[in-house]
């Protein structure tokens, strides 16, 4: 495949290079003088008005849009920021350097500018130039249409050009850094300190998922890509570490969905001498919090609905919650029962399941998670399904588990944290005989995990909170791709990045 197949450049914008480096231009310049961003120009120079400002300014930007009139030139240059506009007269330049921009600047060329700010008869802040700078020339065009880039799959597949040509792209993610900052600061100011434990691990655990396996040349053995950090944060609370958090980078190798993205971000949360009502109590604070600041109340929309965050949030367990959203109660009827009311009711894996919990967990699933639009805790898992909870103090069969839905998704999970050592090395037998079978998703043992329970881990709460998910929630976007900057896409040819962005058709 030639060059000519997989890359965007544009010969004419290649020979304008040429032509300018005959004539002495420095084409990629090392730096430039940028001492004004263009929302501080905004903000500094809100109230100018038609006569030029005798204040300076050097910003710089990426030509987004181009108005050639005779001897005047009006464009439009951006940052991450914002745009502004800037103007060009031939009187105030030497001739060839207008003559420069008018033959040369094209839209996607970065520049810096020099000038002073004044408003238009229309009323529109702008730059009045005194001389400007080519900082980088564009090969590749942007869309004809300044309004942005809508093909969807382009925006995911090229999301620089995404990020170049929608601002509101450009916000979801400058709100997803501030989440994690903010919740870095809620954590901090609450002493728990943040640790940064092994993406690739000799034994993958901390989740019932299936991992991605990679290979140790100079080791000679195989490893993981973590699914979870859990065991090695519990280590650290072994360890004498009472408050510890991580936001980790975790890979599940599953199924791509709105939800769900082989590669994801959590924060794990763990704190020593407490249980999951603390974590239920912690996770209620950290989301409202976050909301409150982001929105300026405990409220906002996702996907047309409206979510109300005042606290406290509905809690339910699960049990509970199958007898109101699948009208049976399931500890009342024998597995034989269950498995005529599962088959008839469409539920996906009702052949696997032998026993009630099991049947609990299938059932909510199947008719319950979607239902749960407002925040809701769901506590009391089955012990089947939930390895890493301590039992519950009062109910046989389940344990101290919980998970929050918001708007129908998954947001958070947590435990009363299994610190029995013998305990766990049951369950973890358990679950790699289940592995060892076939379920793909269920856990290794980790024998040096269980030896580090040996040595007692104090009673400890634990919450997992996914980040991206999180993002999806306080900036409304209901796709997950919509907040990742590069989630996993299908290679659609050997050396090619997807389709050639397409125009939306609006008009300027």
């Amino acid at each position: 495949m030639s060059d000519r197949e997989h890359l965007c450049f544009e010969e004419t914008k290649i020979e304008k290079i040429q032509r300018l480096r005959e004539r002495g231009v420095t084409i990629y310049p090392y730096t430039f003088d940028r001492r004004d961003s263009i929302a501080g120009i905004r903000e500094r120079f809100s109230e100018v008005g038609h006569e030029k400002s005798e204040e300076e300014v050097r910003t710089a930007g990426r030509v987004y849009v181009i108005r050639q009139h005779g001897k005047t030139i009006f464009a439009d240059i951006g940052d991450a920021g914002g745009r502004i506009q800037i103007y060009i007269r031939k009187n105030d330049l030497e001739e060839e350097e207008f003559d420069l921009f008018r033959q040369y600047i094209d839209t996607g060329d970065i520049i810096g500018v020099v000038g002073h700010p004044f408003r238009t008869k229309m009323g529109e802040l702008t730059i009045w130039v005194d001389r400007f700078e080519l900082l980088a020339k564009s090969l590749c065009p942007l869309p004809e249409k300044f309004h942005g880039l809508k093909n969807v799959e382009a925006r995911y597949r090229q999301r620089y050009l995404d990020l170049i040509m929608n601002e509101e792209t450009c916000r979801v993610f400058r709100t997803r850094s501030r989440i994690i900052s903010l919740l870095r600061q809620y954590l901090f100011e609450r002493d728990y300190l943040e640790f940064e434990t092994p993406t690739l691990q000799p034994i993958y655990g901390g989740a019932n998922a299936r991992p991605f396996t990679t290979y140790h040349n100079y080791l000679e053995q195989k490893f993981y890509l973590r699914i979870a950090p859990e065991l090695y944060l519990k280590r650290l609370v072994i360890g004498g570490f009472d408050k510890v958090f991580e936001i980790a980078k975790n890979f599940r190798n599953e199924d791509i969905d709105t939800n769900h993205n082989p590669e994801f971000t959590m924060v794990e949360i763990y704190e020593a001498y407490r249980d999951y009502n603390d974590m239920m109590n912690l996770t209620e604070e950290i989301i409202t919090c976050l909301v409150e600041q982001l929105h300026g109340r405990p409220a906002c929309t996702l996907a047309g609905r409206d979510l109300d965050f005042s606290r406290p949030w509905r809690r339910i367990s699960m049990e509970e919650a199958v007898r109101e959203y699948a009208g049976v109660d399931v500890y009342a009827h024998s597995v034989d029962e269950l498995r005529s009311f599962a088959r008839d009711h469409g539920v996906e894996g009702y052949e696997a399941a032998a026993t009630r919990g099991e049947f609990l967990a299938l059932l909510f699933e199947h008719f319950a998670e979607e239902r749960l639009v407002q925040p809701t805790f769901v506590h009391d898992f089955p012990v089947e399904n939930s390895p890493l909870a301590k039992k519950h103090r009062e109910k046989e069969g389940l344990t101290e588990r919980f998970e929050l839905f918001i708007a129908g998704m998954e947001m958070a999970n947590g435990f009363s944290e299994l610190n029995d050592p013998i305990d766990q090395k049951a369950r973890l037998e358990q679950q790699d005989a289940k592995r060892r079978k076939g379920d793909l998703e269920a856990q290794m043992i980790d024998y040096d995990f269980i030896n580090a329970l040996g040595y007692g881990m104090p009673p400890t709460g634990g919450v997992g909170i996914g980040i991206d998910r999180l993002v999806m929630l306080l900036t409304g976007k209901d796709s997950i791709k919509e907040v990742l900057l590069f989630p996993q896409m299908k290679t659609t040819a050997p050396g090619q990045n997807g389709p050639e962005p397409q125009e939306d058709g609006g008009e300027e």
